[in-house]
C-alpha cells in the first residue's frame, strides 16, 4: 500500500513539474509573417503579360494592348498544376517592365481592359485570385518599379501612380502572402513616346520606407521581396541554387533593389546580420521567364529540377519555380509533366522517416519540455536543446538495426534565432565514430544528401553555433535511386562520358544498336570513339535490379582534325551547343581533314537565350579540293523556329574533303548562326 502511495505521489509531482524556462533568443528573429512565409517552401511564379505575345523578355513599352489575346486562359488550369505539384501559393507578373498591367487598372490605358481579351471586360488577377483560393493556395503578386511604358516614369508624378496601382493591388483582391518587387530599374524606353533613356537612382527616387508602409498597411501579413528584403531577400542568381553557408540575417540597411555587387556581398547572408532577411530562391523551370516556342524542347529535367529542390529548400532558402504561361493561356503540357514528376520524386524521397522508428538520446537536455524526443515529432513547435552555457550538443539514433539512408534533414528552431554554424553527421562502427557528412548552416531546413549508408547508429553533433542549438527536426531517409538514363558529351577528340544521374548507380552501354543489359559493357571511365556508331547506355541500380530507359546517340567522325575557314568558326565543331558562330556571309566552311564517303550532315540550331539567325532554307556543296564545289543537297528545315533541335539531312554518298552549309533564308533575316554542325558516314 505505501509503496502504491509513494508510486502515485511520484507521478504526480512528475506531472506537475513545470516546463523549464525556454532559452534566449539569438537576435535578430523573424516576424511572425516571416515564420508563416517560411513554413510554406515552396510555391509558383506565373510569368503571363504582354511579353508571352511579344515574343520578348523585357518589352519595350510600345506594344499594343490589342496584343494581348490569349485563346484558351484558364487561371483555374494553372492553380490546379501548382496544387498538385504541391506548391503552396502563386505569384503572377501583374505588371512587369512594359507596364501593361493585368487587371482594369484606373490609373491606366495600358491595360486589360483595352484588349481583346473579354472584350476588355475581364480581370486576371481576380480570377487568378478565386483560383487561388479554390484550391487552397496562397496569392502574391509580381510589380515591376520600372515601367518603361509611362510618360512619368523618371518623374515625381510616377512615384504617386505607382502607389495607387499598389493600392488598387493590395485593397482588391483578399489576401495577399507576398509583394515582389523586381531590381530591374531604369534604362531606354518608350516612356509615352520619347522613346529615350531614363536612369533613376535606385536607392531613393521610388521612396522605399513609404512603399513599405503602403503594403503594411493594406496587408500586414505579406511579406515583401526584393534584393535586400526588407522581409524576404534575392538569393542572387537565377539558377536555382543557394550558398551552402546561408544565413538568414543581412545588413539590411546597407541593401537596396538592384544593387550591383549584391550576389557577391549580401546574397548569402551575414552571421552578425542586423535584419531577418530570410533568401528565396527564384528560378524558371525553362531558360527564359516568359514563354518561347523555341524553348518547348528546353525544359528542366527531373535531375535538374530535383538538384534545384536540394540547392534550395535543402540550403534554408524557400523555391520559388516559374511557369512561362503560354499564349494559349495555359501552363504548357511539358512544363506541366516536368512540375508533376518532380513532386513524385520529392514524395517518393521523403516518403518514410527512419529516424521516427530509431530511439533518440542526447548528451544533455535542457529539462521539461526540450526533451530529445522532440526531434523525431512532426509538430515545428517543439525543439531539443540543452542548458544555458552547454559547450557539446549532440543527437543520437539507435536504431536497434542496421539501416540504410542518404538523406539527413535538420531543421532549427528560428523563431528564436539562427545559430548552428558548423555540424557533423557520423556512425557507430566498432566501437567508435565514422564521419559521413558534414556542413555549415543550418536555419529553417537543411537536407544533405550523400552515397548509401548502413548503420544501426548515427550521432549529429553541432561543432559549432552562435548559442545553444535548438533543433526542432531530425529526419533520416532512404530515398530511391533518380533512375534516369545517363548523359553524354563527347570532345572533339571522340572521347565520350557518361554520367550517372544518381550515386550508387552503375552504367552499361553498346555500340553496336543493340539493347544494353547488365550484360553489356560496364562503363568505368571515359572512352573513345572516333567513328560512326550507335551507342545506347542505361542506369541500373545493382540492390533493387531497377533500369533506366535507353540513351540513345548516333556518334559520328570525331572532328579534332577538322579546320573551320571563317574566324571564330571553331565554335561550329567544338562539341559544344551552347556556343554558337554568326556568319556575316551566312555561309559555313569546314576541311575535314581528309577524303571521306559522306551521306549527310547535321546542324544545330543556335541555342542562346535569345536566338537569331536560324537557318530555314539552305545549301549544302561538297568539294574534294576546296576549290571546285558541288551542290549535293537544298531545302528547308521545317519548324526550326518552333522546335530549334539538330536537323539531320542525308543525301546520296558522295566522297569529299570539304564541306559548306550556305543559308539562302534565315528566319528573322539576321545574319546565319552555327551552334554545331557535323557529317553523316553511316
Amino acid at each position: 500500500m505505501k509503496n502504491s502511495l509513494w508510486l502515485a505521489l511520484l507521478l504526480l509531482l512528475t506531472f506537475c513539474q513545470e516546463k523549464v524556462a525556454p532559452p534566449a533568443p539569438v537576435l535578430p528573429v523573424p516576424e511572425p509573417r516571416q515564420i508563416a512565409w517560411q513554413e510554406l517552401e515552396y510555391y509558383g511564379f506565373l510569368h503571363f503579360n504582354m511579353n508571352t505575345f511579344s515574343d520578348r523578355e523585357w518589352g519595350f513599352g510600345d506594344e499594343k494592348p490589342e496584343m494581348f489575346n490569349p485563346s484558351d486562359l484558364q487561371p483555374r488550369q494553372w492553380a490546379q498544376v501548382a496544387a498538385e505539384a504541391g506548391m503552396k501559393g502563386l505569384i503572377i507578373t501583374a505588371k512587369h517592365h512594359d507596364g501593361f498591367v493585368l487587371w482594369p487598372s484606373a490609373y491606366t490605358e495600358h491595360s486589360i481592359k483595352n484588349s481583346p481579351w473579354k472584350d476588355g471586360k475581364g480581370d486576371l488577377i481576380k480570377e487568378l485570385a478565386e483560383a487561388c483560393k479554390e484550391y487552397g493556395l496562397k496569392f502574391g503578386i509580381y510589380y515591376s518599379p520600372w515601367d518603361r511604358n509611362h510618360p512619368d516614369y523618371g518623374k515625381p508624378e510616377y512615384i504617386t501612380y505607382m502607389r495607387n496601382q499598389l493600392t488598387e493591388l493590395l485593397t482588391n483582391y483578399g489576401d495577399i502572402f507576398e509583394v515582389w518587387f523586381d531590381g530591374a530599374n531604369g534604362g531606354d524606353g518608350y516612356y509615352g513616346g520619347a522613346n529615350e533613356t531614363r536612369k533613376v537612382d535606385k536607392l531613393t527616387y521610388y521612396q522605399w520606407p513609404e512603399v513599405y508602409n503602403l503594403v503594411r498597411e493594406l496587408q500586414p501579413n505579406a511579406v515583401m521581396f526584393s534584393d535586400g528584403g526588407p522581409d524576404v531577400r534575392w538569393v542572387g542568381n537565377e539558377g536555382g541554387e543557394a550558398f551552402e553557408t546561408n544565413w538568414a540575417n543581412l545588413m539590411r540597411d546597407s541593401v537596396y533593389a538592384g544593387m550591383p555587387d549584391y550576389p557577391e556581398k549580401y546574397a548569402s547572408g551575414q552571421e552578425f546580420g542586423t535584419h531577418w532577411v530570410p533568401a528565396e530562391t527564384n528560378v524558371s523551370i525553362r531558360p527564359g521567364w516568359y514563354y518561347h516556342t523555341y524553348e518547348d524542347h528546353k525544359v528542366r529535367s527531373l535531375s535538374n529540377l530535383v538538384d534545384i529542390y536540394y540547392n534550395s529548400i535543402g540550403r534554408n532558402t524557400s523555391l520559388l519555380i516559374n511557369f512561362p504561361v503560354d499564349t494559349r493561356g495555359l501552363i504548357h503540357e511539358n512544363d506541366v509533366e516536368a512540375i508533376i514528376k518532380l513532386a513524385d520524386k520529392v514524395k517518393e524521397d521523403f516518403a518514410v522517416d527512419l529516424a521516427s522508428q530509431a530511439v533518440a538520446n542526447a548528451n544533455e537536455e535542457r529539462g521539461k519540455g526540450y526533451e530529445v524526443e522532440n526531434v523525431q515529432d512532426e509538430d515545428y513547435e517543439t525543439y531539443w536543446t540543452t542548458s544555458d552555457g552547454s559547450k557539446e550538443a549532440e543527437i543520437t539514433l539507435d536504431f536497434g538495426k542496421e539501416v540504410t539512408f542518404n538523406r539527413l534533414m535538420l531543421q532549427e528552431y528560428t523563431p528564436l534565432g539562427q545559430r548552428v554554424k558548423s555540424f557533423v553527421l557520423e556512425k557507430g562502427s566498432g566501437g567508435n565514430w565514422e564521419k559521413i557528412a558534414e556542413a555549415t548552416t543550418v536555419g529553417y531546413k537543411r537536407i544533405l544528401r550523400f552515397p548509401d549508408v548502413t548503420a544501426e547508429t548515427i550521432r549529429v553533433r553541432f561543432t559549432d553555433a552562435k548559442d545553444i542549438p535548438l533543433i526542432s527536426k531530425v529526419g533520416i531517409f532512404h530515398a530511391p535511386k533518380l533512375m534516369n538514363p545517363p548523359t553524354f558529351s563527347r570532345t572533339t577528340s571522340g572521347e565520350i562520358t557518361l554520367t550517372k544521374p544518381d550515386n550508387g548507380l552503375e552504367i552499361y552501354y553498346t555500340l553496336d544498336d543493340s539493347d544494353p543489359t547488365t550484360e553489356s559493357q560496364l562503363y568505368n571511365s571515359p572512352f573513345k570513339i572516333e567513328k560512326a556508331a550507335t551507342l545506347k547506355a542505361i542506369s541500373v541500380d545493382p540492390v533493387s535490379g531497377k533500369k533506366s530507359e535507353f540513351l540513345r546517340k548516333e556518334v559520328d567522325l570525331a572532328k579534332a582534325n577538322w579546320k573551320v575557314s571563317e574566324a571564330k568558326g571553331e565554335r561550329t565543331i567544338d562539341e559544344n551547343g551552347g556556343s554558337y558562330f554568326e556568319s556575316e556571309n551566312n555561309s559555313l566552311t569546314v576541311d575535314l581533314g581528309e577524303d571521306l564517303l559522306l551521306k549527310g550532315f547535321t546542324y544545330m540550331p543556335m541555342q542562346a537565350r535569345y536566338p537569331s539567325g536560324f537557318i530555314t532554307n539552305f545549301t549544302f556543296e561538297v568539294s574534294e579540293n576546296g576549290t571546285s564545289w558541288k551542290q549535293v543537297a537544298s531545302g528547308e528545315f521545317s519548324n526550326i523556329v518552333n522546335s530549334p533541335i539538330e536537323q539531320i539531312i542525308r543525301f546520296d554518298a558522295v566522297n569529299a574533303r570539304f564541306i559548306r552549309l550556305k543559308a539562302s533564308k534565315t528566319a528573322d533575316g539576321n545574319p546565319a548562326t552555327f551552334a554545331e554542325v557535323g557529317v553523316l558516314t553511316k
